[in-house]
Formats: C-alpha cells, sequence, structure tokens
C-alpha cells in the first residue's frame, strides 16, 4: 500500500500560482506513474498533468498546456504541480494518484490503484 499526501491547496487570485505537492508514505513510489486530476463541484473528475516514473515524460490536458508543469524528486518520494496563471475555473479538489503499471497519460481515474485525499485549490477572479 501507498499512501498520498497532497498539499498546497488555498484560495489565490486570478493570475497568481500555487505549488501543490504529492508525498508518499514509500519509496516504491518512485517507481509508479504519478497523475494529478481535479474536481469541480457538480463536475466529474478530470485528469489534469501525468509524469512517468522516471520523470522524463509528462502530459497535460490542453486547458493547462503552458500554464502547469508537474515534476517529481523521487530522492523525496515526492511529486509536485506548478500552477502558474491561475483561472477561476482551475478552482477544484485537487488529488495525485499513483500506479505501478498504469501510463502516465491515463485519463480514466479507475486506473489508478493508489490516492490522495485531495486538497482545495479556489481561485477568485
Amino acid at each position: 500500500q501507498v499512501q498520498l499526501i497532497e498539499s498546497g491547496g488555498g484560495l489565490v487570485q486570478a493570475g497568481d500560482s500555487l505549488r501543490l505537492s504529492c508525498a508518499a508514505s514509500s519509496h516504491t513510489f518512485t517507481r509508479y506513474a504519478v497523475g494529478w486530476f481535479r474536481q469541480a463541484p457538480g463536475r466529474e473528475r478530470e485528469f489534469v498533468a501525468g509524469i512517468s516514473w522516471t520523470g522524463v515524460i509528462t502530459y497535460y490536458v490542453d486547458s493547462v498546456k503552458g500554464r502547469f508543469t508537474i515534476s517529481r524528486d523521487n530522492a523525496k518520494s515526492t511529486v509536485y504541480l506548478q500552477m502558474n496563471s491561475l483561472k477561476p475555473e482551475d478552482t477544484a479538489v485537487y488529488s495525485c494518484a499513483a500506479d505501478p503499471t498504469t501510463d502516465y497519460d491515463n485519463k480514466n481515474p479507475r486506473s489508478w490503484s493508489f490516492w490522495g485525499q485531495g486538497t482545495q485549490v479556489t481561485v477568485s477572479s
């Protein structure tokens, strides 16, 4: 079992930046692909970005491309999501997910085995 803990959410204004962290309880996490998802009220969970276990390959959905950057520090068993130029439509609960076999760009939440509890990001206009 791998436990994931997100942090870094908060209330910001449009145009501001936030960095989310996803810290894992087990070092086996360093061999897992990791994805960030978000869910706004009344909407389905949406895949935002993913990173391979090596950290070399990343993927972003079009709505965040150029604004968000996913990265990982395997020595710290932590994955980050740097979010710049935030917009009100980025408001959601952001969760990280990890899996040993799922591809880093898999958008299906059911394909990911381990999930964090989520962190709220609110962007005011």
